[in-house]
């Protein structure tokens, strides 16, 4: 799995997985949403779910690089902000001006 990330990304899994997996394996469906949340993934419950019981119910730092790498590929972020950007683009500029983003942030 280590060719899928760089190792910087890895370093990061690795400090988060620690922290809150202290006996080296997650060993419960919380454990496994605390981690993948707080590297910033939006698993749902039914995709956590699934990883953990793919993986018997205990997942090992190695076990878990290979859920982050296939859930990097199911969330797609890059294209999920693309597509954000592109619906403030209302006009087809090809850019959102920081007026646009401030006026439409206060309506929010």
């Amino acid at each position: 799995m280590a060719r899928f990330f760089r190792e910087q990304d890895i370093d990061e899994f690795r400090e988060c997985f620690y922290l809150y997996a202290r006996s080296g394996q997650i060993r419960t469906l919380d454990e496994l949403t605390v981690i993948m949340r707080s590297l910033g993934t939006n698993a749902t419950i039914s995709e956590l779910m699934k990883y953990f019981k793919d993986k018997g119910g205990k997942i090992s730092f190695a076990d878990f690089l290979e859920i982050m790498h296939q859930h990097t590929k199911v969330e797609n972020l890059p294209q999920e902000l693309i597509d954000a950007f592109r619906a403030y683009d209302t006009i087809g500029r090809g850019y959102v001006s920081a007026k646009d983003l401030r006026d439409r942030k206060s309506v929010v």
